[in-house]
Order: structure tokens, then C-alpha cells, then sequence
């Protein structure tokens, strides 16, 4: 074997898998391996105490094949946590590079192996098997309901989690469990102990999280076969189970938790405009009073509280991690902030209110929907974060 091979450690959890486990791992070590000359591909088998021993037929199987390993976990708690305890023996205890997530059923061709290598070879951090792209597809008899939850299922993963994020258009099937990961830098940096799933849901949370860290991320055709023998893994809570995972890790995503945040003040600084401007004009007003210019000085006055306002709590609260402290920063970024609200909750919204209003008539609040939702709110956001508060 070449010095400079790496370790891609083949993963498969089983429960009652005996009719087809010899098979399966004939076809590893006999056919698939040796055809992979630069990586060093030990095979683990994670088995859940199958009632039909499972397990013993691989023990058996394990004098035959010094690189097979086995890890029997003493209760069935669900794939998510079998395969997560197989990642973690993988890195910990046979130094892998790489973990390929595999079936003992072959529903997923072995043959797609190398495939899978050829492009973690060719640079990507993470490959995954799609039964949605062309070339790859699902077994023809497979019944109305698991077409529907293929591919129905998924594409509501794919929208509860990266709509409108590249992603979105990346990734077409979210739910496969063919994939090759990259460890250094992405699967050792998730939290594989805290998984918001132990159950099928696991593959969208682990998929999230790779696309999170920047993995360079690729598909390849996977026709998908027919389970001819054991158990499938498809519980009936599965679907409830996807849907949980993909709003969690939406939910708790840095950008939907500081956009939430930014609508929040947001909002909050709507109100200190409207109130703020009451204030100024009952303190303001006199019986000869030009109202005209009264309202439009209380409301300038409110407006830069409302600014004030904005900028301290988007500062201490949405972009904390991002927080300005230095004195001589606070104030360039104060001035950055109150020029760029002029502008994009000013005097950009009131071009346009004006030229719709030219176009097609009095329609003032229609106008101001679309003028700070088209445009004030995604330019502030994009000011936010490309500007005022960068990313160091």
C-alpha cells in the first residue's frame, strides 16, 4: 500500500441484515476494494444486537477479513445514533479521512464506491448519491406513498432548510444515505453527540451541517435498487421526524436567529419613530404652529431616535459577535449607519413610491409595502452585514 493513502472507512449499520450481510461484504472486499488502490478502505459494521444475529454471521466473517470491524451497540435506538457511534470509532479508533455512509441492502450499488472517492480525490469535501438528477433514479415499483415521501419529503426538507440560499438548487436529494464525508475540518467539527435526531432524521442534520461549514459539496447519480431481503429502515414516524430536524436546523441557523433578530428591532424602532413623533409634536405645537413643517420636523427628530435606537440594539444584540467596542469605530460606524438609513429607508423607497405613483396611479400603501419589503429591509440587511457590521 502507498505511503500517501488515506483512510476512507466504509460505514453500515444493520439490524436483522443476516440474509444479505455475507454478501454484501463478499462484494466489498472481494470486488469493490481491490479495484481502489489509493485509499485504505476498512469496512465497519454497526449492529443494533439484531435478534437474527446479525452480528455472529460478521464475527464469523471477521477472520476471513482482517479489515472488517465491528461495533455492537447493546440497544436499538434508532440509525442516527448507530451511525454517529460508527463515525466516532471511525476517527477515534481507525484514523479515518473520510466516512462513507453505506447500506448492507444493496438498495445503494457498491459500485458507487469508488465514484464516491474519485470525487473527494477530485477536491470535494462531501459527496452524496442522488436519485434525483439525471442517471440516478428509484426503483420503478416502488409503491404511490414511498415515491410521494422520496420525493415530496425531500423537497420540503430542501425548502424548510436552504430556501433562497444556493443550497436550495444544490442539494436535490437531502434524505439519501449514500455520502462520503470529509473529516478534517467538517465531520470533526460537528457536535455528533447532540444530534437534534437519533433517528432517519439524522442524514438532513448531518448534510446541514457540512453545507454550514463550507464543504465543497458535489452529487452523482445513484439508481437506487430493491430491497430483496431484511428490515427496512423506514419507520413510520419518519417523515414527522425529517420535518422536526429541517425546522430545527433552520431555526437555530446563525442567519435565522439574526434575522429574526433584525426584524425585532426593527420593528421596535418602527414603534419609537410613530410614538417619538407624537412626543415631539405635543412638546413642539403652538396654536400658530405651520403643521406642515412641524410634522415634518418631529418626524426627522423621531426618525434619528429610531436610528439610535436600531444601531445600539443590532450592535449589543443581533451582530454580537460582530460587536463594535472601540470608541473611534462606534462613531465612524454610527455615521456609516445613519447616512446608509437616509438612503435606503429614505431616499431610495421614495424614488420609487414616487415613480410607481407616476406610472399607475395613487396607491400609497401598496407602494410603501413594496418599497421598504423590496427593498429598505434586504438593503439594510445587506448593509448590515457587508458594512456596518463585516465579519472580521
Amino acid at each position: 500500500m502507498n505511503i500517501d493513502t488515506h483512510t476512507a472507512v466504509i460505514v453500515i449499520a444493520t439490524y436483522n441484515e443476516a440474509g444479505q450481510i455475507t454478501a454484501m461484504i463478499d462484494t466489498l472486499f472481494k470486488e469493490i476494494i481491490p479495484a481502489i488502490t489509493n485509499w485504505n478502505c476498512p469496512v465497519l459494521i454497526v449492529d443494533d444486537t439484531s435478534p437474527d444475529k446479525t452480528y455472529e454471521i460478521v464475527q464469523n466473517l471477521q477472520q476471513k477479513y482482517p479489515n472488517l470491524h465491528l461495533l455492537i451497540n447493546p440497544v436499538k435506538l434508532g440509525m442516527g445514533n448507530a451511525i454517529t457511534k460508527g463515525f466516532h470509532y471511525a476517527m477515534d479508533k481507525l484514523s479515518a479521512d473520510v466516512v462513507i455512509e453505506f447500506d448492507s441492502d444493496f438498495q445503494h450499488p457498491p459500485q458507487d464506491i469508488p465514484k464516491l472517492l474519485v470525487e473527494i480525490d477530485n477536491g470535494y469535501d462531501f459527496v452524496i448519491g442522488s436519485r434525483k438528477i439525471k442517471g440516478g433514479s428509484v426503483p420503478e415499483f416502488w409503491s404511490f406513498k414511498r415515491k410521494f415521501f422520496t420525493y415530496v419529503g425531500g423537497f420540503t426538507s430542501r425548502f424548510v432548510m436552504f430556501f433562497t440560499f444556493k443550497p436550495f438548487f444544490q442539494v436535490t436529494d437531502p434524505t439519501t444515505g449514500l455520502r462520503a464525508s470529509r473529516v478534517k475540518g467538517f465531520v470533526d467539527h460537528i457536535d455528533l453527540d447532540h444530534l437534534y435526531s437519533l433517528k432517519f432524521g439524522y442524514k438532513i442534520e448531518l448534510l446541514f451541517r457540512m453545507i454550514q461549514l463550507k464543504a465543497k459539496f458535489k452529487e452523482i447519480p445513484l439508481q437506487f435498487g430493491l430491497r430483496e431481503t431484511g428490515e427496512s429502515k423506514i419507520a413510520k414516524d419518519t417523515a414527522k421526524d425529517i420535518l422536526k430536524v429541517s425546522i430545527l436546523c433552520r431555526w437555530h441557523d446563525e442567519f435565522t436567529q439574526k434575522f429574526l433578530k433584525f426584524g425585532i428591532v426593527g420593528g421596535f424602532g418602527f414603534v419609537v419613530n410613530t410614538l417619538g413623533a407624537k412626543i415631539f409634536k405635543g412638546i413642539l405645537i403652538r396654536p400658530n404652529s405651520n403643521i406642515s413643517l412641524l410634522n415634518g420636523i418631529c418626524n426627522a427628530l423621531a426618525a434619528e431616535l429610531a436610528i439610535i435606537s436600531n444601531f445600539t440594539w443590532n450592535n449589543v444584540w443581533t451582530f454580537a459577535k460582530e460587536k463594535i467596542t472601540s470608541p473611534y469605530q462606534l462613531i465612524s460606524k454610527f455615521i456609516t449607519f445613519n447616512l446608509s438609513s437616509l438612503i435606503t429607508g429614505v431616499v431610495i423607497p421614495s424614488v420609487v413610491i414616487a415613480l410607481l405613483t407616476s406610472v399607475f396611479g395613487d396607491k400609497l400603501f401598496l407602494y410603501q409595502v413594496i418599497a421598504i419589503f423590496g427593498l429598505t429591509i434586504p438593503l439594510n440587511w445587506f448593509v448590515y452585514n457587508k458594512i456596518i457590521w463585516r465579519k472580521k
